[in-house]
């Protein structure tokens, strides 16, 4: 079987610039490219979680690919401070589902939802387990 080389999150926005902001500000992820179409509307940017670029696609009903519905899925985001990291994005506005709690699952993890009701959830790993580096 050939090698799995990267794997790309791929989430869908109305307003792909505003989720790109945000993410950036709220969050703390790098910004990335965002692309244009000829007459300046915005097709598709990126922002950078770590190592992970994760796409931001327009959404198209035409191909698929609409928001108009809530998602129970999301990503899981590991960063070094967990309880830092919850008060920053609760400073910035973030709507909380879950506070930080320690997980028997060996992470303290907290949820939310961006701008458009995608599912993020943050955590650090507890001394339980380390993820290789």
């Amino acid at each position: 079987m050939p090698r799995i080389d990267r794997v790309i999150p791929l989430l869908v926005y109305r307003d792909i610039a505003a989720a790109h902001d945000f993410l950036v500000r709220v969050f703390g992820f790098e910004s990335g490219i965002i692309e244009r179409s000829p007459d300046g509307q915005v097709v598709h940017g990126e922002v950078q979680a770590g190592r992970t670029t994760i796409w931001l696609h327009r959404a198209s009903v035409a191909q698929g690919l609409d928001t108009g519905t809530s998602s129970d899925s999301g990503l899981v985001i590991h960063v070094d401070d967990v309880d830092a990291h919850f008060e920053h994005a609760r400073a910035a506005g973030v709507q909380v589902e879950k506070e930080p709690v320690d997980q028997p699952y060996g992470q303290r993890e907290y949820g939310v939802r961006d701008l458009e009701g995608h599912r993020w959830w943050f955590a650090t790993p507890l001394n339980v387990f380390k993820e290789p580096e």
